[in-house]
């Protein structure tokens, strides 16, 4: 008997994949590991966000309830107005089940480039534990490598209820190869820590405000609670050493931050959604691109991003200017910290009023 005939067949969420997609994506990458043989304190923010990401970790099968469900028609029970297609002609004139099918489809594919995010944040996490110079900032990394471990559990968990899950899409694909491939370690904060997870956050949020489906609730308020540390991270880090840089370096990340808020941005055409479901593309990108509510959405991903790249000092005028383009300049002003501790109150409160549906139950049982 083979070694595979004696064990038992594994589900693999690839099997969910309505398209063609390759086994594995390997990505080439030439980086030092830097040892730091000078073993001192640390800053104190990072040592303080260090301890914080130990007292915080939590079990995903545990904490998460997995014995509740995704509704049939709406997984994650959102408004109606968050499928992106709402209002178009084509999509109106669809019959009821096939526009179940869409809006299932594409929820999938939503939690699809979350998971598929957060397995590039896991490689980036571990990248920053070997290649930056400085201890403190190793230590608090390696708890982040726990933190996207438990996340791609969470979201392929919650890709198994839904039944349908989704490759990566391209832009995304093409932002974490930049990132993964380049061999300083600070454009792997910035790409990872800064873009990728601050628009992360402002998509989770998204999710969790506006999902009446408590296991979809629960999935991202958690989530969100870890992210905030790792935007924090990315944002002390950065703060530090970018002052050190020349102006030709530093206008050098400024390049690179608008090409990644661009493709950012442009993630979420779900293009190859509407091809599965025999949708026109090109007319549905146009019309997802003229929506005002695509619009509103597109910036409020911005909200999480726009004051990190100010506070870390990337802040001049090609940055400004691509802001302004995009309508997201405003958001420079908001409170990051503010809406940090937001996302942990939020955290508890789901958390709390779980325990005490639980309590009621057995209680009940008794």
């Amino acid at each position: 008997m083979s070694y595979s005939e004696g064990v038992e067949e594994k589900m693999r969420l690839k099997d969910l994949y309505p398209i063609e997609a390759p086994e594995f994506w390997p990505v080439k990458e030439e980086i030092d590991a830097v040892f730091d043989w000078r073993l001192d304190d640390g800053r104190q923010s990072l040592i303080q966000l260090y301890e914080k990401g130990k007292r915080k970790q939590w079990n995903a099968a545990e904490r998460i309830d997995w014995s509740l469900e995704l509704d049939p028609e709406n997984p994650q029970q959102l408004p109606e107005d968050t499928m992106p297609l709402k209002g178009a002609p084509f999509y109106e004139k669809m019959p009821k089940k096939d526009q179940i099918a869409l809006k299932c489809g594409h929820q999938a594919w939503t939690i699809s480039q979350f998971l598929h995010g957060e397995q590039g944040a896991l490689f980036c996490a571990a990248k920053i534990v070997q290649q930056v110079p400085d201890l403190d900032s190793k230590l608090y990394a390696a708890t982040q490598v726990v933190d996207e471990a438990r996340h791609v559990e969470a979201y392929k968990r919650l890709l198994e209820k839904f039944g349908i899950a989704w490759p990566m899409t391209g832009p995304l694909a093409s932002l974490l190869e930049q990132v993964l491939a380049d061999s300083r370690w600070d454009m792997t904060y910035l790409g990872m820590q800064v873009v990728i997870e601050g628009l992360a956050l402002a998509a989770f949020a998204t999710i969790r405000d506006q999902a009446q489906n408590p296991l979809a609730q629960q999935v991202n308020a958690y989530v969100m609670e870890d992210e905030a540390r790792h935007v924090a991270f990315g944002r002390l880090a950065l703060r530090d050493y970018y002052p050190q840089l020349t102006q030709a370096e530093r206008d050098e990340r400024e390049e690179f931050l608008v090409e990644a808020c661009y493709l950012m941005r442009d993630r979420f055409e779900a293009r190859e959604v509407w091809a599965y479901y025999d949708l026109p593309v090109d007319e549905c990108v146009a019309y997802m691109n003229e929506s005002e509510g695509m619009r509103l959405f597109r910036n409020y991903l911005f909200s999480r991003i726009v004051p990190v790249v100010k506070d870390i000092g990337l802040w001049g005028p090609k940055v400004q200017e691509a802001y302004a383009k995009m309508g997201v300049l405003d958001f420079a002003n908001v409170d990051v910290e503010e809406l940090n501790r937001r996302d942990e109150e939020i955290a508890a409160e789901l958390e709390a009023r779980q325990r005490h549906i639980e309590d009621v139950a057995r209680l009940a049982g008794e």
